[in-house]
């Protein structure tokens, strides 16, 4: 069985914490290379943004990355890919022809990659499974202005997605639920397969060792949080927060530090993108600029020692299908706190694996980061407990589920074909 996985608009191989690299690139590209393992060979097809960058780029055992060189070698707007998505088909089937490879399923994420999977099943007659990961209605019912707004477009493209694909694969039963409810989705072909995690990355540490490693002080109280730069991860309602801690408890504010990795660090202002600016004056505005810190994206290598150097992870999310971030830093024995949303209120047991609060409101998050930071047996609990959790999400066990998946669509469309074959074809 051959793979070939659609990750359209941004590569696996991208910078975490970018502005289109995040959760979704960790997913596809630690499921492929799981794939690759076990022995399911795996070419993700992506659009090239850098006229240098070869065509093929081994990832794994078994797993490329196909880099296809369509519309502007720069990033640009996600809506804007449908433009050149013909074309991104197109290359996709000229390599297929070139290497004389033929795929047994279409494995495609987010909603650009599903409209080109569908136009590469009419040539390729194979099924294809499909991962939202994120959804246009969900996000468009917490958008707080019309930046944040998903298009009609999208919205239509994803219901289509829905009744047309062969399989539906969702993080959580709540993002299911969500597909039925707001794009009338048949819940029995949408197939609930939670994230992964690594974890032999992502593992508890030696607090000071971290902060040694990574050039932090071993005084401070560091609340930590980590995503792409844009309104629904809900980072301004960590600065509030520690601005409120900082107001009620004064005498600790020298030792308390936001740290925000992702978008651009402190030393490229000049790089930020609106929510970033945001943040910024808010910080100003606050009084707290001098405690919050733009770390920039980093690498996942270093991850691990930024959740395990925290005292607190936080997650403020209004909207996250599951929350890839909170998992790895479960996995890392962080104590954290997050948003009452989406897939991290089912990952999260509120007051046994972390500690949860209701979306956009900074002071229920100040007050659960004070429960943390007040009651150091209360943290060593939510951390052993977080260990545990994160335990049950191993990708080895995600790729075995996933992969049953793939066996039961290659099977049922082998006998589709052969149910439309003519009788004088078959022997």
């Amino acid at each position: 069985m051959r793979i070939a996985m659609l990750s359209v608009h941004s590569s696996p191989l991208a910078r975490l914490g970018g502005k289109e690299a995040g959760g979704m690139n960790v997913y596809v590209r630690e499921l492929a290379r799981e794939l690759g393992s076990r022995g399911v060979p795996v070419d993700i097809f992506t659009r090239s943004q850098d006229r240098r960058a070869p065509t093929v780029e081994p990832l794994a055992c078994g797993v490329r990355v196909i880099n296809l060189h369509t519309g502007p070698a720069a990033p640009y707007a996600k809506d804007w890919v449908l433009t050149y998505l013909p074309e991104f088909v197109n290359r996709v089937r000229c390599f297929a022809d070139g290497e004389d490879l033929a795929y047994d399923l279409i494995h495609s994420h987010y909603w650009l990659s599903g409209e080109a999977a569908l136009r590469l099943r009419r040539s390729w007659g194979v099924p294809v499974m499909h991962m939202f990961h994120t959804l246009g209605a969900m996000k468009n019912s917490i958008a707080r202005s019309k930046e944040e707004t998903e298009t009609g477009q999208r919205i239509a493209i994803e219901r289509r997605l829905m009744q047309e694909v062969d399989a539906v694969v969702a993080a959580t039963t709540l993002d299911r639920a969500q597909m039925v409810w707001n794009y009338e989705a048949d819940a029995e072909r949408i197939r609930v397969v939670p994230c992964g995690v690594d974890l032999r990355r992502f593992q508890p540490k030696d607090r000071a060792a971290a902060r040694a490693r990574l050039g932090l002080s071993v005084d401070e109280e560091l609340l930590l949080c980590v995503g792409r730069m844009e309104p629904l991860k809900g980072m301004d309602a960590l600065i509030r927060a520690l601005a409120l801690l900082a107001d009620t408890e004064p005498a600790q504010r020298r030792r308390r530090r936001v740290l925000l990795i992702g978008g651009d660090d402190e030393s490229r202002p000049g790089d930020w993108n609106s929510e970033q600016r945001r943040l910024d004056a808010l910080r100003r505005a606050l009084g707290v600029a001098d405690r919050v810190s733009f770390l920039g994206a980093r690498p996942q290598e270093q991850l691990a020692d930024y959740f395990a150097a925290a005292n607190v992870v936080a997650v403020p999310s209004h909207y996250e299908s599951f929350g890839m971030a909170a998992l790895e830093a479960l996995a890392c024995g962080a104590a954290v706190v997050a948003a009452n949303v989406g897939g991290l209120a089912l990952t999260i047991e509120d007051g046994r694996s972390g500690l949860l609060f209701p979306a956009d409101d900074h002071v229920a998050l100040a007050d659960q980061i004070r429960r943390i930071l007040g009651d150091p047996a209360y943290a060593r609990a939510l951390e052993a407990g977080a260990r545990r959790r994160a335990s049950e999400y191993g990708w080895p066990s995600v790729a075995k589920r996933v992969i049953t998946i793939y066996d039961e669509l290659v099977l049922a469309g082998a006998a589709a074909r052969a149910a439309r074959r003519p009788l004088s074809q078959v022997s």
